[in-house]
């Protein structure tokens, strides 16, 4: 399978991003293919339905959801909401490209969990079509911890992610046929 993840941090060390990276790698391990779009690399203009000329990174991120068999949405949590970014994110996107696809929401905040970003996502992906995993993914607090080789330094975390990402896996291959 083809899995897009698309990473709404801006930070450099953003532990929502290094999850995601992390996410990838457990994806590729199991055979799939898994591209993180990082929008702190390749960051978008505000969205804008008036200009008619696109952004190559715009199109860049349309296409990779479109082509994609499944979605990974990761954001650190602001003021209980998702980042700025991946909000931005997600309205150049529409139902064309999440339509019928396996969504997995994941996040990590300062404190405990992130809970609120998660139903926000969970909610944008409703109306976008997608099929929300009834899992999702938050670390918080100390949790957020991670090794040199990029995984998480806690193993219950990191065995909780584990668990999550196979059963998303599971979900998304069941939804592709």
């Amino acid at each position: 399978m083809r899995i897009t993840i698309i990473a709404g941090a801006t930070r450099r060390d953003s532990t929502s991003a290094m999850l995601s990276y992390y996410i990838a790698a457990l994806m590729r391990a199991e055979g799939h293919e898994a591209e993180v779009f990082d929008l702190r690399v390749k960051p978008l203009p505000l969205y804008n339905d008036d200009i008619e000329e696109m952004h190559p990174f715009t199109s860049e991120l349309q296409d990779a959801v479109f082509h994609s068999d499944a979605v990974v949405l990761s954001t650190p949590e602001f003021h209980g909401s998702m980042s700025g970014v991946l909000k931005n994110a997600l309205d150049h996107l529409s139902s064309d490209q999440f339509d019928g696809k396996a969504v997995l929401s994941i996040s990590a905040a300062g404190g405990s969990v992130g809970v609120s970003s998660l139903q926000h996502l969970q909610t944008i992906v409703r109306n976008l079509h997608g099929i929300n995993c009834p899992e999702w993914i938050s670390i918080g607090g100390a949790q957020r911890q991670f090794n040199g080789d990029g995984t998480p330094a806690l193993p219950d975390v990191q065995k909780r992610v584990n668990r999550t990402v196979s059963y998303f896996l599971q979900l998304a291959s069941k939804q592709r046929s």
